[in-house]
């Protein structure tokens, strides 16, 4: 691999400048004892659906590498006591920053897990690293009973800013109320789901024609009742793209829980469908994920293409006319639709349709147009991740984390009317250094803030939150249907807190 200007994995943007040579003499004096091993997937009480923990290859002068030491530099085995061939799936991804991301993903559940790091067959760090007790594969159905406890096994953040917001305009929430209100006012023309978690036991009634989304939120609500103990909790699900609750805090609002919120509307806010499948599918059916993508962030930058790149289909008149500004400006931006639906009619204006470009070969580009679709364009996280610059389009929409993102830190800025989007482009050509440092800050961003664990911290905490403003018990409703846990005959688990269980 070309070795160029790479990141340092620490929050400080300080760029080194590697030739091939001094990348094969990193990759020569890594020092096996001085590497750094961390992350939640080294602790036993951290269950997720894919663990994972990060490898930081150090020299022997103890200073961070910067650049990939090799693709192949570390191994890592998984051991138990009692299985010689333990059903774990491990992947070790090169982030080419000098760190490595460790991903595995357990089919059953082992006691006292060893986790060997090894460079050139000598253990790395403190290898092997043991997780002492019972390690919990994702479909064991064994909950925390203490969510205090769980929250501080998972090292959730201690706030989250959108949840605060969302639920300020709510004194309080009568579950009765919603119940009897709701149904009628959004049922004729939108899908919901309304829940209730009784007992960490879920329960759906669905209304509305269109709810095969509901998957997303069976899945999570699931995943989250077999990891700790829910409190008794009722709310509605919009399971729709558009935010539902347009009154103004001064009239009688409904608390919505919606995927994405606006400026003009009253949503509260979840991480959306697309992240939280891609959480809870990671090694899984999905290959897209914020794991896989700081594994394949594409050629180092300054091999990078020098042009806004952006692909998508026809979901709003801006796009529509970005192709347009692509086309007079082929030297700035590449720019195509590979699916009409909206403005068929257009087609011939703004066709033809170009094949479609796989994900992790949009980091060819230095930059990267993120512009609202039907809502919020849900794939940012992903652009963020990756190790581009962001050129985001001003929008009315916004998903759970924007409001920790800050311009010209995280991102580069673009007017809605795409007015200053060449102008800024120009910059970004005219202060590569500069715009390296925000493609880094983003990156950063995205691997501290938009992972699973963290994904799981803002349910479990936006459910516990708006619990307690409930003024009466949720209630199972005439109509309710049991979600009901997959079962798992193949590889069940036996829950060393199942007396503890039985007595709650």
């Amino acid at each position: 691999m070309s070795l160029g200007l790479l990141p340092l994995l620490a929050t400080c943007f300080c760029l080194e400048v590697f030739d091939g040579h001094l990348g094969a003499q990193a990759a020569s004096v890594l020092d096996a004892d001085q590497t750094l091993i961390w992350g939640p997937g080294l602790e036993t009480n951290i269950v997720l659906p894919a663990r994972f923990f990060y490898i930081q290859a150090v020299d022997s002068s103890g200073t961070n590498l910067t650049a990939s030491p090799g693709e192949k530099t570390f191994e890592v085995k998984m051991k138990s006591a009692v299985e010689q061939f333990p059903r774990i799936w491990v992947q070790v991804l090169d982030r080419r920053d000098g760190s490595f991301l460790v991903r595995y993903r357990m089919y059953a559940t082992y006691t006292d897990l060893q986790i060997h790091i090894l460079h050139k067959e000598k253990h790395v760090g403190k290898s092997p690293y043991t997780l002492k007790g019972p390690v919990y594969h994702e479909g064991c159905d064994c909950p925390e009973p203490s969510g205090s406890v769980w929250e501080a096994h998972m090292h959730c953040p201690q706030a989250f800013a959108q949840i605060d917001q969302d639920l300020s305009v709510f004194t309080t929430v009568d579950p009765d109320r919603n119940a009897r209100e709701i149904p009628p006012r959004f049922r004729q023309r939108h899908s919901l789901c309304h829940y209730t978690i009784k007992d960490n036991k879920v329960y759906i009634k669905t209304f509305g024609e269109h709810v095969g989304f509901r998957i997303f939120m069976d899945a999570v609500l699931l995943s989250l009742t077999r990891k700790v103990h829910l409190p008794d909790v009722e709310f509605f699900v919009n399971l729709g793209d558009w935010p539902l609750e347009k009154r103004k805090p001064t009239e009688e609002i409904h608390p919505i829980f919606s995927w994405c919120g606006s400026n003009s509307s009253r949503d509260i806010v979840m991480p959306t469908y697309d992240l939280t499948e891609s959480v809870l599918e990671t090694m899984g059916r999905v290959s897209l994920d914020m794991m896989s993508v700081q594994g394949n962030t594409g050629p180092a930058w300054p091999e990078k293409n020098a042009t806004a790149f952006w692909r998508g289909r026809d979901s709003r008149r801006e796009r529509l006319e970005l192709v347009q500004l692509s086309r007079a400006h082929p030297d700035l931006i590449d720019a195509a639709f590979t699916n009409f639906f909206f403005f068929k009619h257009d087609e011939s204006l703004y066709g033809p349709l170009v094949k479609h470009v796989s994900f992790f070969d949009f980091f060819k580009y230095k930059y990267q147009i993120n512009i609202d679709g039907t809502v919020a364009a849900y794939r940012l996280p992903y652009l963020l991740a990756g190790d581009s610059v962001v050129f985001k389009v001003d929008s009315a929409y916004y998903e759970h984390f924007y409001k920790q993102l800050r311009a010209w830190e995280h991102y580069v800025p673009v007017r809605a009317d795409l007015g200053d989007l060449l102008e800024k482009i120009q910059w970004a050509r005219d202060h590569d250094s500069e715009a390296q440092k925000i493609a880094l800050a983003g990156q950063q961003f995205a691997r501290r803030h938009l992972m699973g664990d963290t994904v799981f911290c803002y349910y479990y905490r936006l459910f516990t939150e708006y619990s307690k403003l409930q003024v009466s018990q949720p209630k199972v409703r005439e109509g309710m249907e049991p979600v009901e846990q997959p079962a798992d005959e193949l590889f069940p688990c036996s829950c060393h807190r199942a007396g503890i269980k039985d007595e709650l």
